[in-house]
């Protein structure tokens, strides 16, 4: 189901918190880059999850400089997920990730070896409904996504060549649908020799409706985590060929609104000094990246205002810019 582009959409222009509307959720906050401030901050929002719990993560390709590490991950799961399953799907382009014998080789090379990966395209497709969508009445989504009972989105903030930055609303929305289906309905126009030729507030739109057919799959049963940690303006997908990371470190958020993680995500960016924030402003506004921001609240996603709870000190309400107030420059702590 295809639509007319709405035009004006203006996702390369940055509105300030000031000037928004509506109401606000709630986003926790920690400094804490660590396994155990990853753990903190998970407790926040885990009474969501039951049952049987699905992790989307982002695994990036063979030896990958700036995915989540691992031992932050394996303590969790080991300590709080006992059970819970890595999902990811296999990727639009050729590469390691391409079939699923390849991105089985690549897990294991990148260390994803502690519990259980499920290739959610591996056995087939499903179908989700995409509704109130401009472009979609559904996404073709991997099979195995229907195997589990709720999901917690685990993601790695950073650039992204396409989309201007990934949060959480990528992750889900390019990460969820199948290899061959699901992301070309997302990148492709239908005939044309380029793979890649959507672009920009479309490409931003497509992204979103594919990620609110997760968000609505799983209800109040969806949680989010999204780790300001080596933000290169390049997506993990990039691998080693990722850009050179210049961009301070953060810290983690967490909550139940997708909408409202990835607007505190990105008005981080924007609150830190010129200086520190350059690459990354470049690289969002220049692919009309808070397209993604808006488009998420014309489909009800969730809210761009929220309360900023800092859990480092007694949940104090800070802003975005109290929240980079201490950041220094970037050093590549090596972890993994």
């Amino acid at each position: 189901m295809a639509k007319e582009k709405t035009a004006g959409t203006k996702g390369d222009i940055y509105v300030p918190y000031n000037e928004r509307k509506g109401e606000k959720s709630i986003v926790y906050f920690t400094r804490d880059l660590s396994k155990e401030g990853l753990e903190k901050i998970y407790q926040r929002i885990a009474s969501k999850l039951e049952g049987r719990v699905a992790i989307k993560l982002h695994t990036g390709e063979k030896h990958g400089p700036n995915i989540i590490p691992r031992s932050w991950v394996e303590n969790l799961v080991k300590k709080d997920l006992s059970g819970a399953k890595i999902v990811e799907t296999n990727t639009y382009y050729e590469g390691d990730r391409y079939t699923t014998e390849k991105h089985r080789e690549t897990l294991k090379v990148n260390g994803w070896t502690f519990a259980d990966v499920d290739i959610m395209d591996e056995d087939g497709m499903v179908d989700l409904p995409v509704k109130d969508g401009k472009w979609f009445d559904h996404m073709t989504m991997g099979k195995n996504i229907l195997n589990y009972d709720s999901m917690l989105v685990l993601t790695h903030f950073k650039g992204h060549t396409q989309g201007g930055f990934g949060g959480s609303a990528k992750n889900i929305g390019i990460g969820c649908a199948d290899g061959r289906i699901g992301k070309a309905m997302i990148h492709t126009t239908p005939g044309s020799d380029d793979m890649w030729d959507i672009k920009e507030e479309e490409f931003m739109e497509r992204m979103m409706e594919s990620a609110k057919a997760v968000v609505d799959h799983f209800g109040e049963k969806i949680v989010f985590i999204n780790v300001m940690r080596n933000m290169s303006v390049s997506c993990d997908c990039e691998g080693l060929a990722a850009a050179k990371v210049v961009t301070p470190n953060v810290g983690i958020m967490a909550s139940l609104d997708i909408l409202a993680i990835d607007q505190a995500c990105v008005d981080c960016v924007f609150a830190m000094e010129e200086k520190d924030r350059h690459a990354l402003v470049e690289r969002i506004t220049s692919r009309h990246g808070l397209r993604q921001l808006s488009y998420m609240k014309e489909l009800g996603m969730g809210n761009d205002l929220y309360t900023l709870i800092d859990i480092d000190h007694d949940d104090k309400e800070i802003d975005a810019k109290e929240a980079v107030s201490e950041i220094k420059p970037f050093i590549d702590d090596g972890e993994k």
